[in-house]
């Protein structure tokens, strides 16, 4: 029993795991409506650590998966890609973004919450890659997502909800 105890003292403290978070709203919120197409439409800050010792590169994106499937037969709508962010980023500020790739509209960049029929789920998801994707372009989430495959060091992430507001 002794021997148990003092191997466990002797191993290293593990990493700290990936951290995502906003000032913005707390995990499972209502994301404020300043970040919507019902107001500035602009993202929220973010911010991270944690990320483990030799990642090369962080990615974050953000996607509605509760979208009608007479809109978008996958159910799913990109609402940001961002990539190129350097492991040792603190964050994103509100209203910027690194490399950003084409949202569900086909814009490049953010594009806020706009629910048609009800409340929705946002889910904000930032990975830590062994490899740098700097000067690549992606279609779409699951072309970048393809391209992280086999590269994931760490990932997590932040939901908000949001519901348009009637008029």
């Amino acid at each position: 029993m002794i021997g148990f105890a003092v191997a466990v003292l002797m191993m290293p403290q593990t990493a700290r795991a990936l951290d995502l978070s906003t000032p913005a709203f707390k995990q499972g919120e209502k994301i404020p409506s300043k970040y919507t197409c019902d107001g500035a439409g602009m993202n929220p800050a973010l911010t991270f650590g944690g990320a483990p010792a030799n990642a090369k590169q962080l990615v974050l994106t953000m996607h509605d998966p509760d979208v009608p499937k007479t809109l978008m037969p996958s159910g799913n709508f990109d609402h940001w890609m961002v990539w190129d962010i350097a492991p040792a980023s603190k964050g994103i500020a509100e209203g910027k973004g690194a490399t950003m790739g084409t949202n569900g509209a086909g814009k490049t960049g953010y594009i806020g919450p706009c629910p048609p029929d009800r409340e929705h789920r946002y889910f904000f998801r930032l990975y830590a890659l062994d490899v740098p994707l700097a000067g690549k372009m992606f279609k779409d989430r699951a072309a970048l997502e393809e391209a992280m495959k086999g590269h994931i060091l760490a990932q997590t992430e932040l939901m908000g909800r949001y519901e348009k507001i009637k008029k």
